[in-house]
């Protein structure tokens, strides 16, 4: 398997983490990838892959893609070559394709249901991308962002989130935006498709398995993490990987 990240230009940063590469010419069985707060959108130009959801079960997914927030594992088992292109967005840029980010929720849906046109277009310029052409990718990402207003405030609040690895506190983070605890509510799962709760979990999920990479024992990593105890790491490191 073969995996790489790939920078973007400056103009699309706000809206844009990273273009990924993913190429694996013998795949194996199923496989698991943990969510981590950020929705892609993903081109499929080798093979396809069957994916688990609680609304369809285990289904072949098509050929363009849009990975919406989870707060559950992503279960997916590749037939034949993988051979995927991915653009990973921003927290606060999730809405960047759709607004109905709430009924998405922990699904991988088909890009062309919801806009064909840029469905179409990113098939094109993924397939560019990996013949080592990228502009065609970067002409549709321009053209997305240059669609999509980010909320200042919600970028803000995901920012003091992500530098705190899910440990600072809501009410404070909405005193630093200006903004009451509900409306932060109210926006940011608008904007980021989760709960500033639920994002914070994540990003808490994220550097427990990042210690945890590093062979430190779970009761060690617990309260560095955020977690009140070694329980309450458990619970929720089985909670959001399924495990």
């Amino acid at each position: 398997m073969e995996y790489q990240e790939f920078p973007v230009p400056e103009g699309l940063r706000r809206h844009v983490q990273c273009v990924w590469r993913l190429v694996d010419d013998r795949p194996r069985g199923v496989q698991t990838i943990y969510p981590d707060g950020r929705c892609e959108l993903i081109a499929q130009i080798g093979g396809q892959s069957r994916l688990w959801d609680a609304v369809e079960g285990w289904h072949l997914q098509a050929q363009t893609l849009f990975a919406a927030q989870r707060v559950t594992a992503v279960r997916f088992e590749p037939i034949g070559r993988l051979d995927d292109v991915g653009v990973r967005l921003q927290p606060a840029a999730s809405s960047l394709v759709t607004r109905e980010l709430a009924a998405m929720r922990d699904r991988v849906v088909d890009l062309a249901g919801i806009d064909r046109g840029t469905s179409r277009s990113l098939d094109t310029a993924a397939r560019a991308f990996v013949v080592g052409k990228p502009e065609p990718l970067w002409r549709l990402l321009s053209r997305l962002c240059d669609a999509h207003r980010v909320d200042n405030r919600i970028e803000a609040a995901v920012a003091r989130l992500i530098e705190s690895d899910g440990g600072a506190r809501i009410d404070a983070i909405a005193r630093a935006v200006s903004l009451s605890v509900r409306t932060l509510q109210t926006r940011f799962l608008a904007e980021v498709g989760l709960s500033p709760k639920e994002f914070a979990r994540l990003l808490r999920l994220q550097a427990t398995l990042r210690a945890l990479d590093g062979d430190s024992a779970l009761a060690n990593v617990a309260t560095d993490t955020g977690f009140s105890d070694q329980a309450h790491a458990t619970r929720e490191v089985r909670r959001l990987t399924g495990f």
